[in-house]
């Protein structure tokens, strides 16, 4: 059986277990990192060098670290054709989402995230969240658009591009907040709400 190494409440844990899920892959998650710990020991340092989670394990020893390099090679591995777009202009449009993710709303959401929930109210430097949730917002307008005649980024059915930002979306519309109104995502947002791989594994207190 596949193992998952790290915490539940980590966005990149939570996209690898929300798309083992959907691909009806079993595994078991060891909780690693933060208030647990671990992640600096030598024998997970010997699985990611990083230190960081998550890490897919497979019984054959091979392991993968980056969650977006491990959404990839699960959804090739079990859903090609389904999550993993076959053809390549397809799964060039889908990746492309992942991508995006990660270098140009990565930043701005560990601003807003971190200052609201893992930082105590008197720590907080409002005007620094203010700012990158103005970003964020601006930033959704980009995906509202793309989802303006499509249910899903990559178009009719989820896909490998949904995984990360879709991740993002639940902490995005649970801040405590002011947000701006961005119709299409909050419909997509609902239509993953639907899911249940997506509630069990995404859906949960912000933390």
């Amino acid at each position: 059986m596949l193992t998952v190494w790290g915490r539940a409440n980590s966005l990149n844990v939570q996209k690898v277990m929300w798309c083992l899920a959907e691909l009806g892959v079993p595994c078991r998650r060891i909780d690693v990192g933060m208030q647990y710990g671990g992640n600096d020991t030598p024998e997970f340092l010997a699985k990611n060098p990083n230190g960081r989670v998550p890490v897919l394990e497979e019984e054959t020893g091979f392991t993968l670290w980056e969650s977006n390099t491990i959404v990839r090679y699960l959804a090739a591995k079990h859903g090609a054709g389904r999550m993993w777009p076959t053809d390549p202009a397809g799964r060039a449009d889908s990746e492309r989402w992942m991508d995006w993710q990660i270098t140009t709303v990565d930043r701005p959401l560990f601003t807003v995230f971190w200052g609201l929930v893992r930082t105590p109210a008197e720590k907080r430097d409002m005007k620094a969240i203010e700012a990158a949730r103005d970003t964020l917002g601006d930033l959704w307008k980009i995906v509202d658009a793309r989802l303006a005649d499509r249910p899903y980024l990559g178009g009719d059915t989820l896909t490998i591009g949904d995984i990360p930002l879709g991740a993002v979306a639940h902490r995005w519309f649970n801040l405590p907040i002011d947000l701006p109104s961005r119709p299409h995502v909050e419909g997509w947002y609902k239509r993953l709400a639907e899911r249940t791989p997506y509630r069990s594994h995404v859906m949960l207190p912000l933390s």
